[in-house]
């Protein structure tokens, strides 16, 4: 896909890896649809940084927990920017819980925002591109394939979310291209600091967290490569190979 004045729509694109991936789309010369859930702020901030690159950038508010919100949305955007080509679905809940102690209510935050959601939009999309050409990728966790412990409801949905990237590449083909990034340490938590992130690491081949850069190729490369699809591009530092 030529990338150049096409709309993406970016859930959860205000801050942190969503925001890497809005500014490198815009930098790409793609139009962009900044979704957030509660950070307005931010999501201004990044609407203002994309449009340094001379792309058309809004914000979205819409809590994507509600299942109605995310035909919503889709709408939202489709009247502001025009029909989106590209479905980026990063919003994600992640929150810790084993067998033993997982509420109800931790159980549905995690499958309705990441999986939920990134169903009900890929839906909405696939209705709206027809035979294509459109682009979906979908942000998951080596974790999902390997999974540990502490995560339950997170790892679950994540490991939902590879198979309906797997089963919606079969379906929407070949106009439409689905794929999903499996992602290792990227940032440190909000209330961590780079050194907590090197412990995270160190026992990963790379010993190292993955760089904005890399991150960021990975989802041009995907996007540009019609050749690919139901693809899941771990980008963990070799995490799947110590930690399966």
């Amino acid at each position: 896909m030529d990338l150049h004045g096409q709309v993406a729509l970016v859930t959860g694109g205000a801050h942190r890896v969503g925001r890497m991936l809005v500014l490198a789309l815009a930098r790409a010369g793609v139009h962009v649809a900044v979704h957030y859930g509660r950070s307005a702020e931010a999501a201004r901030e990044t609407v203002a940084l994309a449009r340094r690159h001379g792309v058309r950038a809004a914000a979205f508010q819409a809590d994507l927990t509600q299942a109605p919100a995310a035909a919503a949305l889709f709408r939202q955007v489709q009247e502001a920017l025009g029909t989106p080509r590209i479905l980026v679905n990063s919003a994600a809940a992640f929150v810790p819980g084993q067998v033993r102690d997982t509420t109800l209510e931790n159980w549905d935050l995690h499958l309705n925002l990441n999986l939920r959601a990134p169903f009900l939009l890929t839906q909405a999309f696939a209705r709206a591109v027809g035979a294509g050409p459109g682009k979906v990728v979908n942000i998951t966790d080596w974790r999902a394939v390997y999974p540990g412990q502490k995560y339950l409801a997170y790892t679950i949905s994540k490991a939902g979310l590879i198979t309906l990237t797997h089963m919606a590449a079969r379906e929407l083909a070949p106009g439409v291209q689905v794929n999903a990034l499996a992602l290792g340490v990227v940032l440190p938590p909000p209330d961590r600091d780079a050194a907590y992130l090197q412990r995270l690491v160190q026992r990963t081949p790379a010993g190292r967290a993955i760089r904005e850069d890399e991150v960021t190729d990975a989802l041009l490369f995907l996007l540009r490569n019609d050749a690919v699809t139901g693809e899941v591009l771990f980008l963990d530092g070799g995490a799947h190979l110590v930690h399966g």
